[in-house]
């Protein structure tokens, strides 16, 4: 029997060159959810870096992808196999351009919007069935092109608000992987206080 495992993974590009950026705000997120249940990160053969241990009371592994974030399929759909877990376990942490800053929005399945970490993650599971929790970071301003308003770091403003926004996407986490998608997607899909 398989067990009652949740996999949280976050997504982002890795190197320290695109810590801050807003792409990686997926991962953001996940070192506050490592935080919150006390464990630290290891490598995995699944490459992935994973935390293991108790979230909300839930059996939980965060796994930050080797890959670059158009590659993500691989490293999660290895991470699904290696525990024997159905997509359906899995919780997606990711940027969305149209979300407000700061707001989160959460729903199973779906398109990919033009994400490309979510088409990988779709194409290497074979369905587009697993949760997503999509944590806003508005649309580019003027014409600056989306692919160059995601790798670049929040503006000073944004800063300010980034840790009570990040706090707030992780419990929305909590709630979906305790209390189902329905009361997370009452609680948490406003935009935040401007």
């Amino acid at each position: 029997m398989a067990d009652d495992r949740w996999i949280i993974v976050g997504l982002g590009n890795p190197g320290p060159e695109y810590a801050g950026t807003r792409h990686n705000v997926g991962q953001m997120v996940l070192s506050l959810l490592a935080e919150r249940m006390g464990a630290r990160f290891k490598a995995n053969r699944t490459r992935n870096d994973i935390a293991e241990g108790r979230l909300a009371g839930q059996l939980a592994t965060l796994a930050r992808p080797h890959s670059y974030m158009n590659l993500s399929g691989g490293p999660v759909a290895a991470l699904l196999g290696f525990y024997k877990l159905s997509p359906e376990r899995t919780v997606v942490l990711h940027d969305e351009l149209d979300v407000p800053f700061g707001g989160v929005r959460l729903k199973l399945g779906g398109g990919d919007n033009g994400h490309n970490g979510l088409r990988s993650i779709s194409a290497s599971l074979g369905t587009r069935d697993y949760y997503r929790v999509r944590f806003g970071i508005g649309r580019p301003p003027g014409r600056m092109d989306a692919a160059n308003f995601v790798l670049r770091d929040f503006s000073a403003t944004e800063r300010k608000e980034l840790p009570f926004a990040l706090d707030r996407c992780a419990d929305a986490v909590e709630t979906l992987i305790t209390k189902g998608l329905t009361e997370a997607q009452n609680l948490y899909h406003t935009d935040p206080p401007t």
